[in-house]
């Protein structure tokens, strides 16, 4: 079994390409993959090992500026669930393209897991799920809206066309781990909605401590690993992604018509060209014969 970790935190980093290759080197020495963005706002990412490995990197993230209350949320994975390590250097570590926007100001209220129901199922509370349209299709908390949008950037558009929809209105928003909600919420109070709460811990730390029996949580929360989704108790969910579009899709899915392996499904068929398609076949094509390649070489080590 792998530790999957996902972590994020806002603080200052001046120079965040000074701690790159530190942590990219001790994360490889350790045998951790995953993905692990730096920006001048903070950390964010996903990383999945051994528990010395994870460990480790934790250590070495809480002894950088301002991370020593960095929190994470663990689950686990059957399988690896990233192919490599990889650190990047972002202008955000969570894109929404608002600079005014700034988390270590001020942000919403925390609910922690156990008080979420509660919340949410009062008369005055409106619920945003603040997460992409294609995570949103394969789960969300009962009675929350759903603004369609097709990635962080454009909530802010959305709330500025809907936002006299919530007058009077308290809003409880969530996302996956928590990160967006950092934003959306000091975007809000920004904006003058005076009672902003959040999800503390987000989806995933709901799923993990709240019973299945007591949930108001439908359906599959979507992760940006091989898992592609998981359900309550963190348990790995059916879903798998289409190599084409990078949406999940169940597997009963892949006996459409228009599913082709790599290069299309139900989600993406009408959206792209022929060319596009031709394109995608010659990518697994290669992919295929990297693999053939691979058990090839391995075989004949063996037999050396």
């Amino acid at each position: 079994m792998y530790i999957v970790c996902a972590l994020y935190h806002f603080t200052r980093f001046p120079d965040p390409a000074a701690l790159k290759p530190a942590l990219l080197e001790l994360a490889l020495a350790q045998g951790v993959t995953g993905s692990l963005l730096l920006a001048q706002e903070g950390i964010n990412g996903t990383i999945a090992g051994s528990r010395q490995g994870i460990d480790a990197v934790l250590a070495h993230i809480r002894a950088l500026p301002g991370c020593s209350d960095l929190d994470s949320k663990e689950s686990m994975a059957s399988e690896p669930p990233f192919p490599r390590m990889k650190v990047k250097l972002k202008r955000e570590i969570v894109t929404m393209g608002q600079p005014d926007v700034d988390p270590l100001a001020r942000v919403g209220h925390y609910v922690e897991p156990q008080d979420w129901n509660d919340l949410i199922r009062s008369p005055d509370v409106a619920v945003i799920d603040t997460r992409n349209d294609y995570e949103v299709a394969i789960g969300t908390f009962e009675g929350a809206v759903d603004p369609q949008t097709e990635s962080f950037r454009d909530f802010p558009a959305w709330w500025e066309e809907n936002k006299h929809r919530f007058h009077n209105k308290r809003i409880a928003m969530f996302c996956t781990g928590g990160i967006r909600c950092e934003k959306s919420t000091n975007f809000l109070l920004g904006q003058g909605v005076e009672d902003v709460y959040h999800l503390k811990g987000g989806i995933l730390k709901y799923l993990e401590e709240v019973p299945k029996a007591e949930s108001s949580w439908e359906g599959e929360c979507f992760v940006f690993d091989s898992r592609v989704s998981v359900g309550h108790g963190l348990k790995e969910g059916p879903h798998l992604l289409c190599h084409a579009c990078r949406q999940p899709i169940l597997p009963e899915d892949q006996q459409r018509p228009d599913y082709e392996h790599g290069v299309s499904c139900y989600h993406c068929v009408d959206k792209t060209s022929e060319a596009d398609k031709a394109r995608f076949r010659e990518r697994e094509k290669q992919i295929e014969l990297a693999r053939q390649r691979g058990k090839s070489h391995m075989g004949g080590s063996r037999g050396a």
